[in-house]
């Protein structure tokens, strides 16, 4: 694919906001610290007579005026001390770049993410130090088609998936006329950030879930893991795929003792788990780690006001050995997720926040493979991550000219990442997104359609 840049613009909002410094919580110094890319594809209607100027300054005019709201995406993080950061609100400003390719979406087939997609997605120099990073980078494409696509990435570490999907949806609503519908709540204080610990470490609870998740047998280190090419498949499941099963995980296996059952996400993500197991052709004494992202918003007491800015979605992990996830029914791995997920409540939260604020150094809890640092958890070979969109609102983002006719996660090209998705139609049926070694992939797909029948 071909692409051109034309321009690179740096917006700033419309008007005057608060600057200072403010402290960040601890959630949102751990795990992955790095940008976090999406991307909409966009095609012309026939009454689509909006000259392209008029695309790229209606997005640019209706970012600066997001912006006020949301003023802390126009700051900048800067490194602390001990692995720590904290955020300049400074209004310096994001980043839009304004590209065109002379290929047409057609030619994107069903937009599986492919090497083509790193042209569309806006480019994060990681050599330059943090203070200069924008935390969001915005990149317009047009396509000899008249259709556009539209990326954004975000810093996880100001913002995580239901905050960045927060500030897209206004974005797009400003930028289609309509007033901001939930202003963002900014107060980290909420979640103590900046506070000093309350308690010593020798009385905290210990969360096993910080340390880093097992390697392959007879390994000292992942780092040859680390180095095996990957390649991303998109896969679908159907509403009746996704009901099979979710009636086996609830059938094959004692029921919560909430009487609850098991959910679409725990029934197919124990069928991922399993998959990916028998793919890896793992050994059945094989520790094996699966994370899962967690939303605490509700799960506090009292819960986090709407529309809280910031990360409050956890990571917990779920493990096993693979000979058990085999050999066991598919509800035994949705019970090992069930009681990951649980284990999510107030105290937990906040008992976290002390275990961290106790360490010395956050760098170990802090995933920077993105720019080429092998420090942090590592969830590939034989351990697996499912981060779950499947109650986010990442369709229908219409900035004025329609509905978008594709989204997706930008570029994910790590062993063991991956997403679910609810299908763009809202038929009950999902959407895997899925990183895995390239010796892998084919039999993780015969296994994970396979032993659905």
């Amino acid at each position: 694919m071909s692409v051109t840049y034309k321009a690179c613009y740096t917006v700033r909002p419309m008007d005057p906001t608060w600057c200072g410094r403010v402290p960040l919580s601890e959630w949102d110094q751990i795990g992955i610290i790095t940008h976090v890319p999406t991307i909409y594809f966009y095609r012309p209607q026939q009454n689509w007579l909006s000259p392209h100027s008029t695309i790229a300054s209606t997005l640019k005019d209706s970012l600066s005026r997001v912006l006020v709201p949301f003023y802390p995406l126009a700051g900048r993080l800067h490194w602390i001390s001990n692995g720590r950061l904290e955020l300049n609100c400074n209004a310096m400003g994001v980043q839009f770049v304004e590209a065109e390719s002379s290929s047409s979406l057609e030619d994107l087939g069903d937009f599986s993410p492919s090497s083509e997609y790193h042209y569309l997605v806006p480019t994060v120099d990681y050599t330059l130090p943090i203070h200069e990073l924008p935390l969001v980078l915005v990149q317009l494409t047009r396509f000899k088609c008249g259709g556009i696509s539209i990326s954004v990435t975000t810093s996880h570490a100001v913002a995580d998936g239901p905050s960045a999907l927060h500030f897209l949806c206004e974005w797009a609503r400003l930028a289609r006329g309509e007033p901001v519908q939930t202003v963002p709540f900014l107060d980290r204080k909420l979640l103590r950030a900046g506070e000093p610990p309350l308690v010593p470490l020798t009385k905290c609870h210990v969360h096993t879930e910080f340390d880093h998740p097992p390697l392959l047998l007879g390994q000292t280190g992942n780092t040859e893991e680390r180095k095996k090419k990957t390649t991303v498949a998109i896969l679908k499941l159907s509403k009746t795929q996704v009901e099979t099963l979710k009636k086996r995980a609830n059938e094959s296996w004692r029921r919560p003792g909430n009487g609850r059952g098991y959910s679409r996400y725990e029934s197919v993500t124990g069928h991922i788990w399993r998959s990916a197991c028998k793919a890896r052709g793992h050994k059945e004494d094989q520790p094996t780690a699966l994370g899962v992202c967690v939303d605490s918003r509700c799960r506090m007491q009292p819960p986090l006001p709407k529309g809280y800015f910031g990360n409050a979605t956890l990571d917990v992990v779920a493990s096993g050995l693979a000979g058990d996830l085999v050999s066991k029914p598919l509800g035994y791995a949705s019970s090992r997720i069930r009681d990951a997920i649980e284990r999510v409540t107030d105290e937990y939260v906040r008992s976290g926040i002390e275990f961290l604020k106790n360490q010395e150094d956050l760098s170990r809890f802090q995933d920077l493979y993105a720019i080429g640092s092998d420090k942090g958890p590592f969830y590939g070979n034989p351990n697996l991550g499912v981060v779950s969109w499947l109650t986010l609102p990442i369709y229908g983002v219409d900035f004025g000219w329609g509905k978008e006719v594709y989204m997706g996660p930008g570029t994910h090209d790590f062993d063991g990442d991956s997403l679910l998705l609810p299908g763009p139609d809202g038929d009950g049926s999902l959407v895997l997104a899925l990183c895995l070694q390239v010796v892998h992939m084919d039999a993780f797909k015969k296994h994970f359609y396979e032993d659905i029948v």
